[in-house]
């Protein structure tokens, strides 16, 4: 009797899609496994996509039923803009993760990697009136490109694509209030790189707040040059540090090139 195939992982997909695919089928997974890696996931809850290189306007999402650390670049589904799966799968698609990803992909071509987390700190601060505060270095690198978007329940209305995508506007990570955090980048290193900052602000100011002593400010003249730097310094951070964390994936379990 011969085994049941696995969901996580199907050994000929490799040899039916393209290089260019199958590259972003690796990093994708790989962003899935640091997301678990770093304690921001949320069961089989919340998704991160990438788009697909090629003319289709076809982008990669989660197998809605499995936990990230699962995650392989073979069981990623591909969906089109309109939700249709492209690609065989025995999971279904996260309907709330379309209805953000799709909005992103659709309006943004410069977009090709969107993230989506549910983190303790990232909900706390998206539920602060305040927002995001300039507390540290990591909040004001943060904030060089941090928009809000408004609670409007579970993202499963395709009115609110139109809204998602206006609060956005051309930056490139959102605080979705109530709710939790987006990031988006040109390449899967600029997204995470980006969440990667908005997670550590919102651990900050979280931590610092629960301190209960009153908090120091850099001045006005302060916070606008380091954003300024931030928004310069993104890149080639994340240029940097994607090899080095694709490392440190390999090293704890190489199975999402799977």
């Amino acid at each position: 009797m011969s085994a049941t195939p696995s969901p996580l992982h199907n050994p000929v997909l490799r040899d039916q899609v393209s290089p260019e695919e199958w590259q972003a089928r690796v990093e994708l997974a790989a962003c899935y496994r640091l997301v678990a890696h770093f304690g921001w996931d949320d069961l089989i809850a919340t998704h991160i996509s990438m788009r697909v290189p090629g003319p289709e306007e076809h982008f990669l999402l989660n197998p809605f039923g499995l936990m990230f650390h699962e995650i392989t670049a073979s069981s990623l589904v591909k969906v089109d803009l309109d939700g249709n799966l492209m690609s065989e799968s025995p999971y279904r698609i996260n309907k709330a993760g379309y209805i953000i990803h799709s909005a992103i992909h659709e309006a943004r071509p410069d977009v090709s990697c969107v993230f989506h987390t549910h983190s303790t700190a990232g909900m706390a601060v998206s539920a602060h009136r305040d927002g995001l505060l300039p507390l540290a270095q990591t909040s004001l690198v943060a904030l060089s490109s941090v928009r809000y978007h408004d609670y409007e329940g579970v993202a499963l209305n395709a009115d609110e694509k139109t809204r998602l995508v206006a609060d956005l506007g051309g930056e490139w990570t959102l605080i979705l209030r109530n709710h939790g955090l987006l990031s988006c980048g040109i390449s899967a290193a600029d997204a995470f790189y980006r969440l990667y900052y908005l997670e550590r602000a919102c651990a900050v100011q979280v931590a610092a707040l629960a301190g209960g002593a009153p908090l120091v400010f850099p001045s006005a003249a302060v916070q606008e040059l380091t954003r300024k730097q931030g928004a310069r310094a993104f890149g080639k951070g994340a240029d940097l540090a994607w090899p080095a964390l694709l490392r440190l994936m390999d090293a704890k379990d190489p199975s999402f090139r799977d």
